[in-house]
């Protein structure tokens, strides 16, 4: 995330935040002394490891004063500048450095150079270690944190989490009917089956175990290693969150195509349904029940798995669906592009779930859990806001989890 240039000197007189930086320079000779080189290679790298940002050099941070940097020593510092990207933060880091004129308190304009990092596709590691920015400070990640966001960027792809074998699991967990729907033909599953599906793989020690993919589409109680991977589904009588106001409550456990045939009847029992009598009785759902599915199917093929304790939650209140799902969006997506483009956090996941059948209890217009299209949020779109006149909301909370509301009729 960047700042455009005509609203800068905006964001310079509010002060740093999570996506401005504001850095004084100070020079002797054609050496920079200030900022110290490692700490600011932290700052740029935590920029990078969040949602990206702007570091303005030659503002003090804590007066936001532009100070300015003398013209004869602007390539010295934008030379300054490339070395620690590309020498101190490791993979080097991509960064759009500019040099640029703003006024000052006086009046005068004044020289700066501006840095825009990108939100990356990869994990930095600076001199101080991994940091991620929140507000106007960085902070150095935890280890769980670490692992969460190597699995949602780019490095991710050399192990993938969903292919990652369950410990505690034997090959025997996975359940031979469940495993004979991915296959060609009607067949006793052969541990060679297993492997070719990647629903199981041998750990360190050359057991063959199941994978996180195989316990979560093939285990008949994925719960008993995976306690999180499940939907909480609660329905309220009012508008906001209250347990005085439960109606109807449930976690929905089992396989993960299960579980969203179970979310959909659940949404059915509990929305309302209008009915007219103009010619003949035609009943309106309170919810697109196609919408719906697609949302359900979508949170559990793409939420993070690596992320333990946090369920996909399902809350039905008297005005709207709410789903949240954990887990920041994958790779470069954002609230504002996910109609537009598709990334699969989960590819073994998704591509059971391509393979796998719809129910007849769904009663659905479809044959497989997932497209692969591509077209699953135009759908949630286009078939809520025709039947409530609203458009879904997506938004991102807390970097770490995607909610999705959808209005009622």
């Amino acid at each position: 995330m960047t700042t455009p240039s005509d609203e800068l000197p905006r964001r310079i007189r509010l002060g740093e935040d999570s996506t401005l930086g504001l850095k004084r320079i100070l020079l002797a000779g054609e050496r920079v002394t200030e900022p110290h080189r490692g700490r600011f290679a932290d700052e740029m790298a935590s920029m990078a490891n969040g949602s990206g940002g702007t570091v303005v050099l030659g503002v003090d941070d804590e007066t936001h004063d532009v100070l300015g940097i003398p013209l004869d020593s602007l390539d010295i510092v934008e030379t300054w500048v490339r070395e620690i990207c590309n020498d101190s933060i490791d993979p080097p880091l991509d960064a759009m450095i500019r040099k640029l004129e703003v006024r000052g308190s006086s009046g005068d304009l004044l020289a700066i150079v501006r840095i825009d990092v990108p939100r990356s596709l990869f994990v930095h590691k600076s001199p101080g270690g991994y940091f991620r920015r929140i507000g106007s400070s960085k902070r150095e990640m935890s280890p769980e944190l670490l692992a969460r966001l190597f699995q949602e960027r780019s490095q991710s792809r050399l192990i993938r989490f969903d292919e990652s074998v369950v410990p505690g699991t034997e090959a025997t967990d996975l359940d031979e009917r469940l495993v004979a729907r991915f296959l060609p033909q009607p067949q006793t599953p052969a541990d060679t089956d297993l492997r070719k599906l990647r629903i199981a793989a041998e750990d360190d020690d050359g057991i063959l175990r199941a994978t996180i993919a195989g316990v979560l589409m093939c285990a008949r109680e994925p719960e008993r290693w995976l306690p999180h991977a499940q939907i909480q589904a609660v329905s309220y009588r009012g508008a906001r969150a209250d347990v005085n106001y439960q109606a109807d409550a449930r976690d929905l456990v089992g396989p993960l195509d299960h579980q969203v045939t179970e979310a959909l009847h659940f949404v059915r029992r509990n929305m309302r349904v209008s009915a007219t009598k103009e010619t003949a009785r035609a009943e309106r759902p309170q919810f697109s029940e196609r919408a719906v599915f697609e949302a359900l199917v979508n949170a559990v093929a793409h939420r993070d798995y690596s992320m333990a304790g946090a369920r996909v939650r399902l809350h039905l209140f008297r005005d709207r669906l709410e789903l949240c799902v954990p887990g920041d969006l994958a790779n470069t997506l954002t609230t504002d592009s996910i109609h537009l483009r598709q990334y699969s956090r989960n590819e073994l996941i998704v591509s059971l779930l391509a393979r796998c059948e719809v129910p007849g209890s769904a009663g659905l217009d479809r044959t497989r859990m997932m497209e692969r299209r591509g077209d699953g949020v135009p759908i949630i779109l286009h078939e809520s806001r025709k039947l409530s006149g609203r458009s879904p909301e997506y938004s991102l909370i807390d970097g770490s989890e995607l909610q999705l509301i959808i209005w009622g009729a």
